[in-house]
């Protein structure tokens, strides 16, 4: 037993008040710093495409980072299957004190990491694998933490108590926000370019001494330890939890059911809107920061909310009607977001027909290096990029792209020309912020938090409940980070390419609408509450 923890033997499954209350907030911190690390890079990816990628095409350079963005979560299911195992098969504590000790060096690392200017190649690449490290240890964190609480947690507050682990994600990226914004405030831009970036990676270092050391207090589950006293332990938590029915059936619908839904809610409600508002609208990086900011600090207190409500009417039912109200309004908000933040590219929009004549189009989601871009190609990312929406046409006889702005006619691809004609054309090139409508978009920016807190509250307990305790770990962890990390994960990259191919800077929203729609409809059909079910099978 760890010193300074409270005794709890075998036989008790339910621990104190008092107990519960330092497992609850213990588990939280340390994943709240596991978090901070993780959406560092997510935060400054924009910023990282012209430090660890080659110059010379901004397009390419933004699709790179956000692909190496992208592989954190690609792999995360890999690390709920490792570390799930170890979970199931060694104990609960031991396995997310090894995920924080890989986040935290893996984050570490980045902030030493020399760039491409010094390097060359072998910065992206390191980047890559410092990025599939830390995704590694984020698979195998969130299910350690959200397991531990629950297997503390009485039945009838099982959704409040695992609600606290469901802020922390929230929670981790406004302290990116808050240390990052932090740091632009205190430096100018050219010294923040050049090394100030690299203080909010090294803060890492700091909170990983400090969420080992809390974490070496906690005790093992209780249930977990009668489980394993009795011998009732899975020798094969892979085999039972994904290759033996009914289990994998529950798994299955799990993430379709439930999670792929709320992935795509949450990186659309806090990710993307960082995105749009920062590259598509032009807004300020702090401006940007600002509203996000207030948004995650206003709406986080409703993840307890709807945790605790759950417990009382039910923690299906809240999760699909998040997903329902962001099929609703998805669009109306991001236009609304767009009207408020910056009115001059709206104007501009409308006054200003656009059009691409081209063919040799590509659909690019991984973008590397490498990656060859068509004429085409980089027309359509460059107006894209610019928060444009155009007419896409077929290819004209006399040329492989004619592209119209108002009444400005480009053949062939040439940035500065480009540029030229957007400028003659009266094209805002940022967002005056004298200009935005502060009260609306942080208004519209709630409304998608407030759906985040819906579908993210309560899907923790309800997906503790849903499994059995010798396989608990493992098959929560591989549907929660395929969900999250794949459906939620790819948004960015998606809506992104989708914007350009179709044209239409709105056109993106229909992968989280898709999604939603999905996970609605298989929810309603297939699944069941689960609620305050005992964890003792």
């Amino acid at each position: 037993m760890t010193a300074g923890a409270a005794s709890v033997t075998p036989t008790e499954p339910v621990p104190s008040r008092s107990e519960q209350r330092r497992v609850i907030f213990a588990s939280s911190l340390g994943t709240v710093f596991e978090w901070y690390d993780f959406y560092l890079y997510a935060t400054l990816a924009p910023f990282f495409a012209a430090l660890f990628f080659p110059k010379g095409n901004e397009t390419a350079a933004l699709m790179s980072a956000f692909a190496t963005y992208a592989a954190g979560f690609l792999v995360r299911p890999f690390g709920a299957l490792v570390f799930g195992r170890l979970g199931d098969l060694v104990g609960r504590k031991y396995t997310f004190l090894v995920t924080i000790v890989v986040m935290g060096g893996a984050t570490a690392a980045v902030g030493f990491l020399p760039t491409y200017e010094q390097i060359g190649i072998a910065a992206p690449i390191i980047l890559v694998s410092l990025r599939l490290l830390q995704g590694l240890a984020l698979g195998g964190e969130y299910g350690g933490a959200a397991t531990y609480v629950a297997e503390h947690a009485p039945d009838d507050r099982r959704g409040y108590a695992t609600s606290w682990i469901q802020t922390t994600a929230t929670l981790g990226f406004f302290l990116s926000l808050l240390i990052i914004g932090g740091c632009r405030v205190s430096m100018d831009k050219d010294t923040f370019a050049d090394w100030g970036w690299r203080v909010p990676f090294l803060v890492s270092i700091v909170l990983l001494v400090f969420s080992v050391y809390i974490r070496m207090k906690l005790n093992e589950s209780p249930l977990f330890q009668k489980m394993k006293a009795e011998g009732r332990t899975s020798k094969s938590p892979l085999t039972d939890s994904f290759l033996r029915y009914p289990n994998n059936k529950f798994v299955a619908l799990a993430l379709f059911g439930a999670v792929a839904g709320q992935g795509v809610v949450w990186y659309t409600g806090q990710f993307y809107a960082l995105f749009f508002l920062t590259i598509t609208l032009k807004l300020d990086y702090l401006s940007a920061y600002g509203l996000i900011a207030v948004a995650l600090l206003i709406g986080t207190p409703f993840f307890v909310v709807f945790g605790s409500l759950s417990d009382r009417i039910g923690r299906l039912k809240i999760i699909l009607a998040g997903c329902l109200l962001a099929v609703l309004t998805y669009f109306p908000i991001f236009k609304g977001l767009t009207h408020a933040v910056n009115p001059a590219l709206e104007s501009f929009q409308q006054r200003t027909p656009i059009s691409v004549s081209a063919s040799g189009c590509n659909f690019h989601i991984f973008v590397t290096p490498g990656t060859a871009f068509s004429d085409c190609d980089r027309a359509k990312d460059f107006l894209t990029k610019a928060g444009l929406s155009f007419e896409s046409k077929p290819a004209q006889a006399e040329a492989r792209v004619v592209t119209r702005i108002g009444d400005i006619q480009l053949q062939g691809w040439d940035e500065p020309a480009y540029k030229e004609a957007l400028k003659a054309a009266g094209y805002p090139t940022e967002a005056d912020r004298s200009q935005v409508n502060y009260p609306l978009a942080l208004g519209l920016l709630l409304v998608l938090m407030l759906y985040v807190t819906m579908v993210y509250g309560p899907i923790a307990a309800w997906l503790v409940e849903l499994f059995p305790t010798r396989i608990r770990y493992t098959s929560m962890s591989l549907p929660y980070h395929i969900g999250n990390g794949w459906f939620g994960g790819m948004l960015p990259l998606l809506v992104t390419a989708m914007a350009a191919a179709a044209g239409d800077i709105y056109a993106g929203l229909w992968y989280p609408i898709g999604v939603a729609l999905m996970t609605l409809v298989v929810g309603v059909l297939f699944l069941r509450g689960t609620d305050r079910r005992s964890l003792e099978a």
